[in-house]
């Protein structure tokens, strides 16, 4: 360990007399009526702003009365579920005309959507030398970081950087939706080359292919992928592109973005919120824990054997001892995640393809047993859905992508509802951003050096 990374004993000193001073009775929050989390105590999300731009439904009132519905996400408007069934159909990649549809407010025509996706391809190639310069030197062991820092350096290149215009924040976006891509790929061939002494392979995106074919394309040394493949990443990217402005990368949005700042400096922001494993990195738990549930369950279509490992979750005795069965449950859903239902579609044909559905039956009986272990272990009734992280992270194992990448292809979804919200917090030119935190500090007279003592 290098002495930029050492915890010395004085820093252990110091961090006890941090933890004593910093702890906050919980009783207090209560009794100053806090909204932990900008929570209820219902879990539901204390109401902070408005937007058009995503809707997510997870209750419906019945005589008077609010109860819990199947879920149902809109992106201004439209049924996502509806929407990915629409293109699907029609045998078209979505992810794009989904950006437009977040960035504009309408579904494209033809001629609309044919030019928004040239306009992002002009805008798929990065300065001269940047990968050199930036993206090789020291890369990284965390992709998350390597991306951000990506961002924060296209500041450098950009000569109306800090120019906070429609048209200008709406340019700079439009060029982060189209280099995420490049930016994540090539950081990632950075990382094995550098840490691991993995052939580097720089591939340039392919004219023409749509962002889940070219990240594909750029990924894999031989550039090849099935339809099916480019189809179902093309599908988890649509899902992954908004969930409302109250999730907590996009709120960060809305919060830097309404100081005034510039468009880097809070894409950086909400990246570095993504990075948290409470939000972007759900997923690689996922796969974590079934890794490990594979490892430990002999039969893997013995629901009692499965339903044990369960129990032993929730009860601390398995997995990372932490109490929680990942991919199950969300903040707003209840009975169902619309996101999971419409990806589940889909994984089950990749499945097929792979030789895969033995996992893919291990999914499935956990997904239908968890709920009801959950409600019997924790007394909980609410209703227990499986997330879209539950599949999520299985579909990018099918596709052979590198765990280090999971986060930052969330990332390469949602910078399109970021920079939608972006866009809405300017256009609608709103007060900064500022709750109140109450002080339940002791008031301290002062003391001189001389008279005091050690605590």
């Amino acid at each position: 360990m290098n002495k930029y990374s050492e915890i010395t004993p004085e820093i252990m000193e110091l961090t006890e007399l941090c933890k004593k001073n910093t702890m906050i009775d919980p009783e207090l929050y209560t009794v100053y009526d806090v909204k932990r989390g900008l929570r209820d105590l219902n879990g539901r999300g204390v109401l902070t702003g408005l937007t058009e731009i995503c809707e997510i439904v997870s209750h419906k009132q019945v005589e008077g009365v609010e109860l819990p519905c199947e879920g149902k996400l809109y992106y201004r408007g439209v049924d996502v579920e509806e929407f990915i069934g629409g293109y699907m159909k029609e045998k078209r990649f979505g992810f794009e005309e989904a950006t437009y549809l977040l960035l504009f407010g309408n579904l494209p025509t033809e001629e609309q959507l044919d030019k928004f996706i040239r306009l992002l391809e002009e805008k798929r190639e990065l300065p001269p030398s940047f990968v050199r310069d930036i993206i090789m030197k020291a890369p990284s062991k965390d992709m998350m970081n390597t991306l951000s820092r990506s961002v924060l350096t296209l500041y450098s290149y950009d000569d109306m950087a800090d120019n906070t215009s429609m048209e200008n924040v709406l340019r700079q976006s439009l060029q982060l939706i189209a280099l995420f891509p490049l930016l994540s790929v090539y950081g990632y061939q950075a990382y094995g080359h550098y840490h691991h002494n993995k052939s580097l392979v720089i591939h340039p995106p392919k004219e023409g292919l749509s962002t889940a074919e070219n990240l594909l394309y750029m990924l894999r040394p031989n550039k090849k992928y099935t339809e099916l493949e480019a189809k179902i990443l093309d599908v988890a990217l649509v899902l992954h592109a908004e969930h409302g402005g109250g999730n907590n990368s996009s709120f960060t949005t809305h919060v830097v973005t309404s100081s005034g700042t510039d468009t880097y400096s809070s894409v950086a922001a909400s990246l570095g919120s993504l990075k948290g494993p409470k939000h972007g990195g759900a997923n690689i738990k996922v796969m974590q824990m079934f890794d490990d549930m594979k490892e430990k369950i002999k039969n893997w279509e013995d629901e009692e054997e499965i339903s044990a490992y369960l129990s032993d979750i929730l009860n601390k005795k398995a997995f990372d001892k932490m109490g929680l069965i990942y991919g199950m449950g969300h903040a707003v859903y209840s009975i169902s995640d619309p996101r999971a239902n419409a990806l589940k579609k889909y994984v089950k044909s990749l499945s097929e393809e792979k030789g895969l559905m033995k996992e893919f039956g291990l999914y499935e009986m956990v997904e239908r047993l968890a709920p009801e272990i959950i409600g019997r272990e924790r007394k909980m009734y609410k209703g227990v859905s499986a997330n879209v992280d539950f599949y999520s992270g299985f579909v990018y194992h099918m596709l052979d992508l590198p765990k280090e990448l999971y986060t930052p292809i969330f990332a390469i979804a949602r910078i399109s509802g970021w920079s939608a919200h972006r866009l809405e917090e300017l256009n609608n030119a709103g007060k900064i951003i500022r709750p109140a935190y109450e002080s339940v500090a002791k008031r301290k007279g002062y003391i001189s050096l001389e008279q005091r003592t050690a605590d």
